[in-house]
């Protein structure tokens, strides 16, 4: 399992691309959920608006 781990001496390179590579996709995740409950927000904005003309 050391060994796996050292990745032949690599590790440090490894294990920070995967880590950033990690830290990437979970910070696409959480903008897109942002994203996405701005929107929805909006939408409601405009229905309510429309709906009060």
């Amino acid at each position: 399992m050391q060994e796996f781990l050292a990745m032949g001496g690599y590790a440090p390179f490894v294990w920070s691309s995967f880590g950033l590579t990690l830290l990437v996709l979970v910070a696409n995740l959480v903008f897109a959920w942002r994203r996405h409950a701005r929107v929805l927000r909006e939408i409601r904005v405009r229905n309510a608006a429309e709906v009060s003309k």
